[in-house]
């Protein structure tokens, strides 16, 4: 799997997202390799911290929409993609994520199941599932209004339009801002900072702090899945798709 590259060192597991050519969009592939991955590291015990990076101009573009339009219907137990929401969300070990460039969708919600998170400042974060006739996912529905708050959740759920790195800083999506070339660096270095700390205290402090809101991310995961897959059949979503593909402006007003 080139498009996840998957190294490990100095107890750091360090997962890059590798498909540059096609902006870091993730297929179902790639969900299944870094589902994997995470259950190795939740099981490994040499392996304490993971590092999730994409390339220095662009974290992810979401949802390869070709990929994404050929999958098969199937249980959520046995989707790649949900088994890596699950994972994230429930990994037990902390997770530090360095983003450059956009982070559109997936690219944006996973960071919300990350315990550190880096941005350069060229970083553009966006949720635009209503954009394209879907919903949130990822748990994000709940996510988003907790951190942001009602209000700046509408706006960056409902207009879906990009946010950028000093925006996220100031509602608390990451950590602090970098220059582009030097994030990778910094999460390593704080990666291995985190690892040389007693695992058991780290594994502790972090059930504690999501133990309140665990039960109810799993189930906003598996509610907006449903809600997502039935949306995904509907008139607006169809309209959006083919525009995309179309490279041409989606037009709602008859849906």
């Amino acid at each position: 799997m080139q498009d996840i590259l998957t190294h490990t060192a100095d107890g750091v597991m360090t997962l890059t997202i590798n498909r540059p050519d096609k902006k870091n969009s993730f297929t179902q592939a790639m969900y299944g390799a870094m589902a994997d991955a995470l259950e190795q590291a939740k099981n490994d015990a040499t392996i304490r911290v993971t590092v999730i990076q994409g390339d220095v101009t662009v974290f992810s573009a979401g949802n390869d929409i070709s990929d994404f339009l050929q999958r098969k219907p199937m249980p959520q137990e046995e989707a790649p993609v949900f088994k890596f929401l699950r994972g994230i969300a429930t990994h037990p070990k902390p997770i530090v994520a360095a983003v450059c460039g956009p982070a559109v969708g997936i690219g944006t919600t996973l960071l919300f199941h990350c315990d550190l998170v880096y941005a350069g400042d060229n970083a553009a974060f966006s949720m635009p599932f209503v954009n394209l006739g879907l919903c949130p996912e990822a748990g994000s529905s709940l996510l988003v209004p907790q951190m942001m708050g009602y209000h700046r959740a509408a706006e960056a759920l409902l207009l879906g339009e990009p946010f950028m790195a000093e925006a996220a800083l100031e509602v608390g999506l990451v950590n602090r801002i970098l220059p582009p070339t030097e994030v990778n660096d910094m999460v390593q270095t704080l990666a291995r900072k985190l690892a040389a700390k007693p695992m058991g205290s780290l594994i502790e402090t972090k059930r504690l702090m999501k133990k309140g809101q665990m039960a109810q991310v799993l189930a906003q995961i598996a509610e907006e899945g449903e809600n997502f897959a039935r949306l995904l059949q509907e008139p607006a979503a169809k309209e959006a798709f083919t525009a995309f593909l179309e490279k041409r402006k989606p037009d709602f007003s008859k849906v």
